[in-house]
């Protein structure tokens, strides 16, 4: 059973519109009680691309109401202020904001008189992985956890998804090269790593939102838990073909790091490859326990792959 908002109106901003934004607006707009608002970047004057109109008229046929700020170059007081005007917020704006905007915001929820906050931390479990990881990038996000748990005014849930599917088959990546039929196991072959749609994400984050057992909590949840060698094997099954299959292992993952220790995907590589807080088994998540069905690895290929 959905579980359904306390409040008469429950006045819910979600920070960005981008993929899991988009997905995640379109699973919370048709809730009961509640009143949805997104959070844009201001247009340039004058240059409303056909992108943004059709973006717009997207999100009025949704019912969803817009306000815009700019989270580089607006204080922290000026967002606070914003926030201070619903009951929650439910951050989708990624690492792709830059370093230091998953602190800025968290201190601007903090400030503001918001109630409940989800920050981005739709990915790996940061906690096991701890400081000091690949991925810089990472450290930030354990910084946001200590100033939650710090404090009791605020009301908060952490959502731990794995990566988005769709990531393994990132050309930048490097995992999946249907281009030259060739997969790569990040450590080894019996690496694991957990992966989930975005809107499995947002679908799920629109029933943990509202669930008070998972109140000041991080919640697992999962699409699928998979190897590097069923990753294989399923693109080989799917798709009537037999790749290349190469490993990645950590000492030359963490050489070509220190050779470019600036290239994000390199530092992606060599934190999977680890295998340490980028899995967990999918019986033991939210979604699990609860039989909802999420779109596994199998799934999403079938959905996206077969013409490939």
């Amino acid at each position: 059973m959905q579980p359904t908002p306390v409040a008469t109106t429950d006045n819910i901003l979600v920070l960005g519109a981008g993929e899991l934004g988009l997905a995640m607006l379109h699973a919370l707009a048709g809730l009961p009680g509640v009143q949805v608002t997104v959070m844009l970047r201001p247009a340039a004057p004058g240059a409303a691309s056909a992108d943004r109109r059709g973006l717009l008229a997207e999100l009025d046929g949704l019912g969803v109401g817009v306000v815009t700020a700019d989270v580089v170059n607006d204080s922290e007081q000026s967002l606070a202020t914003l926030f201070s005007g619903f009951d929650r917020l439910i951050s989708c704006l990624g690492f792709v904001s830059g370093p230091g905007m998953q602190l800025k915001l968290t201190r601007a929820a903090l400030r503001s008189d918001v109630k409940h906050y989800v920050p981005w931390q739709f990915g790996v479990d940061y906690d096991q992985i701890g400081y000091g990881s690949p991925q810089n990038l990472f450290d930030e996000q354990l910084d946001v956890r200590q100033l939650l748990r710090a404090q009791s005014r605020l009301q908060w849930q952490i959502i731990a998804t794995g990566m988005f599917t769709s990531f393994l088959f990132e050309p930048a990546f490097g995992v999946v090269d249907l281009q030259h039929n060739r997969v790569r196991a990040l450590g080894s072959w019996e690496t694991a790593v957990t992966v989930t749609t975005p809107q499995d994400i947002a679908r799920l984050t629109a029933r943990i939102l509202f669930d008070p057992e998972r109140l000041n909590r991080v919640t697992f949840t999962a699409g699928d838990t998979i190897t590097y060698r069923q990753l294989a094997d399923v693109i080989d099954q799917s798709l009537g073909r037999q790749v290349e299959r190469l490993v990645w292992t950590l000492p030359v993952l963490s050489a070509e790091l220190a050779a470019q220790p600036d290239d994000s995907m390199r530092r992606y590589r060599a934190v999977f490859a680890q295998g340490k807080g980028v899995a967990w088994p999918k019986a033991q998540t939210y979604n699990a326990q609860r039989q909802i069905e999420t779109t596994g690895l199998q799934g999403w290929v079938d959905a996206h792959l077969r013409c490939v």
